[in-house]
């Protein structure tokens, strides 16, 4: 019955031809393990946040004076209204923690190594799609919070030495945030940075594809092939193994997504801010100001630089240079070997650090400087974040050093379950 319609089509588009490369034909190592679900689980992410926000956007009015009203309408009268915006909102932070583990999974096991160098350059302009496609949604509800925070965030780029104030006034759109500001924030949520998520997700998949995925040991299955068939020997297809696992790993995470839908949609306040349940007051600035959490590493850093001369522009070009510098990644790295199984002690121990400081970052930028007291009249938890900055920075800065001259192991021909 199908076999008629796939003919018709396979002659004007390689739809069969496709599901082969992709799926069916595509060859991925065998010993795959649980830190490569979070790949697949990001596009399943992806897709619920597309399709909740279409619903949210229904109802969402982008007006300074009806913003908030408009949500608290989705939330109070429009049928499971409030399950579209919680699941938006759960979906905007657990994104986020798909992708760092993701990410990490990359560091651990050598995924931005050549030939993969494009392919990590494609997922770390994805990030920071995601960042400022989730910082633009930010501002939308139009809380206390999402109004101070995209006013702290938007005043850091007056920071920036003689076009400062001039690119801080176009990005608002005007001198403060304002009508404006919120009517390009949400065309750029709703629409810019969407489609160019897609297409930058389209290329990281073919990229992938291409070269081929990485795995656990590190070692190219494209190296080993059976001489007859001239595939992988150390690969399975991609459907229906893995499939079948990816389905797995779905189930168990929607199972905790929508836990935390119905039981703590607000994750006590990391994930919705109890001040963006108020009304935006431009005249009442909260005592505390924080991003949302998966920015906090980021802003512990900008505010554990000192300012110079009273500009605060050191600190935004650490900001910056702390995520331009994962861009360098695969350059960095001068080990002969791939994966965190074969590599030393020293890189172990570096990773480990390196973790531990982007941790303690999140939690600081969370809490106000002085949460932990003073000494000598410095705050102790501004040390800590400047200890904390100088070795998220010195783990790439010496990683060409440590990877020279740890102790590697022999990386085995095959790779091992």
């Amino acid at each position: 019955m199908l076999t008629p319609v796939m003919t018709w089509i396979d002659e004007r588009f390689p739809m069969t031809k496709m599901v082969r490369e992709h799926l069916t034909e595509y060859y991925a190592p065998k010993n795959f393990n649980f830190w490569y679900f979070f790949g697949g689980l990001a596009i399943v992410v992806l897709a619920i946040q597309i399709l909740s926000g279409i619903f949210l956007t229904m109802h969402y009015k982008p007006d300074a004076e009806k913003a908030f009203a408009s949500v608290e309408y989705i939330m109070r009268d429009v049928p499971l209204g409030w399950l579209i915006r919680y699941v938006h909102s759960t979906g905007a932070s657990l994104f986020f923690v798909v992708i760092y583990l993701h990410m990490f999974r990359a560091l651990m096991y050598g995924s931005y190594r050549k030939p993969r160098e494009l392919l990590w350059i494609f997922g770390m302009v994805i990030y920071l799609c995601l960042m400022a496609e989730a910082f633009f949604g930010y501002l939308l509800p139009w809380g206390q919070m999402s109004y101070w925070g995209a006013q702290v965030i938007v005043n850091l780029f007056g920071a920036v030495p003689v076009i400062g104030p001039d690119l801080a006034i176009w990005i608002r759109g005007d001198y403060v945030v304002s009508d404006a500001t919120l009517s390009r924030f949400f065309a750029l949520h709703v629409i810019a940075v969407p489609i160019a998520l897609l297409g930058l997700v389209v290329a990281h998949i073919i990229s992938l594809h291409e070269v081929g995925s990485n795995n656990p040991d590190g070692i190219d299955i494209k190296k080993n092939k059976d001489p007859v068939t001239g595939k992988p020997l150390d690969g399975i297809p991609f459907h229906p193994y893995y499939t079948v696992k990816d389905i797995f790993g779905l189930v168990v995470f929607l199972i905790i997504f929508a836990a935390i839908v119905f039981f703590a949609p607000e994750m006590g306040g990391y994930f919705l801010e109890h001040n963006n349940f108020i009304p935006a007051d431009p005249l009442k600035t909260p005592a505390h100001i924080a991003p949302v959490w998966y920015f906090t590493p980021f802003y512990s850093i900008l505010r554990a630089v000192p300012p110079m001369f009273g500009s605060q522009f050191p600190g935004v070009l650490a900001m910056g240079g702390a995520v331009v510098i994962l861009f360098l990644l695969p350059w960095l790295d001068k080990s002969p070997v791939r994966s965190i199984r074969y590599k030393g002690p020293l890189f172990k121990s570096s990773l480990t650090i390196f973790v531990m400081a982007f941790l303690l970052l999140g939690y600081l930028g969370l809490k106000p400087t002085n949460i932990w007291g003073q000494i000598g009249g410095t705050d102790v938890a501004t040390v800590v974040a400047q200890l904390c900055t100088a070795l998220y920075f010195l783990f790439f800065l010496t990683l060409p050093i440590i990877s020279r001259i740890d102790r590697t192991k022999v990386e085995p021909e095959r790779v091992t379950l």
